[in-house]
């Protein structure tokens, strides 16, 4: 069940997606934060951000809508209180997701983290607005992507993993921006810019107007943007989106993603992750899988 993913060695390929499993220990009680291939933290800033006014979390049909506005402790509270705890268990690959509303800021986070112990790679959130770029996301535009990623590569000491926008054109371009800035990884990809009405009220059902979309309603998009992206990039790919069965991680693996992260499942079943970590193992046993890492990019593309 092992896979090796940008230098590290990951149990299986089931990772906790960021933003669904808080810091990570607070589900030690509940599941072993050693039995999964990693987790990723909610999102670390340089300062503390309280987020969005409630309502921000929604069901939809075949998913959820969310607007939490990245409410987090900031850098330096996640190292003092939230990081420690995590070194009881170090087997566990704890992955700091990270952002930031300039370039500025996204390198500050990577650099005070650096000093920090107990921590396995970064995942860059390049979905974040660029304050001195109008407000538009890192990650939708091209040039912006790549210095940030450059910028990012250079100042981080662990390996770096970047979560990419899927509210773009092609991406497959923006993965091989990242991939060529030094990117060693990619998360494929980020929630889906949606909203939702009240049509009793004739109000927005969210108090942020637009939220991400996740859950099963967006896996047949994503699941075609980690093939696109596969067939672009040599570096690995962790897919997600909608991924609620064994055979959903499957896909994904066979789509060309080395690992998988799992993430609105997580608030139907907190053990969600754990439950689909052993899922694949018996999957794996019962089909004559040997080594789990064989299914990546073994789609099988009829040819006339």
């Amino acid at each position: 069940m092992k896979v090796s993913l940008a230098g590290l060695e990951l149990a299986n390929p089931i990772i906790a997606a960021s933003g669904t499993f808080g810091y990570g220990i607070e589900f030690e009680e509940i599941l072993s934060l050693e039995s999964i291939g990693g987790f990723v933290t909610k999102g670390i800033s340089l300062e503390p951000i309280a987020g969005n006014a409630a309502p921000r979390l929604i069901q939809t049909a075949s998913g959820m809508l969310n607007a939490i506005g990245l409410q987090n402790v900031g850098v330096e509270e996640f190292i003092a209180r939230k990081l420690p705890p995590l070194r009881r268990y170090p087997r566990a690959n704890v992955i700091v997701n990270v952002f930031g509303y300039t370039v500025g800021e996204y390198i500050a986070v990577i650099e005070r983290l650096n000093q920090a112990e107990g921590i396995a790679a970064y995942e860059l959130n390049v979905s974040c607005p660029n304050v001195h770029a109008g407000g538009m996301a890192f990650g939708a535009e091209p040039a912006e992507l790549e210095y940030l990623v450059s910028r990012a590569s250079n100042a981080s000491t662990r390996p770096l993993i970047v979560k990419l926008s899927p509210n773009v054109t092609s991406i497959a371009h923006m993965a091989r921006i990242a991939a060529r800035a030094g990117a060693n990884a990619l998360s494929v990809s980020n929630t889906f810019l949606a909203m939702a009405i009240d049509a009793e009220t004739r109000k927005p059902r969210l108090a942020n107007i637009t939220g991400g979309l996740s859950g099963p309603a967006i896996k047949p998009i994503t699941l075609r943007m980690v093939y696109e992206t596969a067939q672009a990039v040599d570096i690995p790919i962790i897919g997600m989106g909608g991924i609620i069965t064994p055979a959903d991680a499957v896909e994904y693996l066979l789509a060309g993603a080395t690992a998988v992260q799992v993430g609105t499942a997580s608030f139907a079943d907190p053990c969600a992750v754990e439950r689909l970590a052993k899922g694949l193992e018996s999957w794996c046993r019962s089909h004559g899988v040997a080594r789990v890492s064989s299914l990546t990019k073994a789609l099988e593309i009829p040819r006339d």
